[in-house]
């Protein structure tokens, strides 16, 4: 895989369509998440890439909630983002909004990890530390089993998520645990 645009540029078009802190620090988030199971799950070579999908990934979200994954390549392209890209973007929506399934192992993480990062900031946000640095598997767990609880964050998404990389649900709640400790400090940095 080939980067087709630079992580500055990323940023300038992510920015373009999201100002909103939550909708950034999500974007930085799955970012970092998706660099660490680049690196986790054997593409080390290709994690920038892997990055700059997850830091697009919801580019349409905050200004086309309603065209959430089917706005995205209009503004993708506009941006002169590669098709590659594009439909990573796009497949993580598979299901909710549109038909593109992921296909590649990035594409099936994204699409795992996305509302699970969410679900995990959540539980994060609920403790005295505001941290995942201290978390573990079993808080995490107790909160998704509580339905309305980020209820956003849908479980069924997660768990589909789970089977298509082959792995249980604690193990993709636990790598995302990790992931998100892997870059908890860098996306509070990119914030300031």
């Amino acid at each position: 895989m080939k980067e087709s645009i630079s992580r500055e540029e990323a940023v300038a078009l992510l920015k373009k369509y999201n100002h909103e802190a939550f909708h950034l620090h999500h974007a930085y988030t799955v970012e970092g998440v998706m660099k660490w199971f680049a690196d986790n799950r054997g593409y080390g070579e290709d994690k920038d890439f892997w990055g700059i999908v997850g830091l697009l990934h919801d580019i349409d979200f905050e200004e086309y909630p309603d065209e959430h994954c089917i706005k995205a390549p209009e503004l993708l392209r506009a941006g002169g983002v590669g098709e590659d890209i594009i439909h990573a973007v796009v497949s993580h929506g598979y299901g909710l909004t549109v038909d593109v399934k992921p296909e590649h192992e990035m594409e099936k993480v994204l699409y795992a990890v996305d509302e699970l990062t969410g679900l995990i900031g959540a539980v994060a946000l609920m403790r005295p530390s505001k941290s995942v640095m201290d978390m573990e598997l079993k808080s995490v767990k107790k909160k998704y089993k509580t339905a309305n609880f980020a209820a956003g964050c849908s479980r069924d998404v997660i768990e589909r998520g789970a089977e298509m990389l082959g792995i249980s649900l604690d193990e993709l709640i636990n790598d995302t645990i990790l992931a998100m400790r892997s870059c908890e400090e860098n996306v509070r940095n990119y914030e300031n």
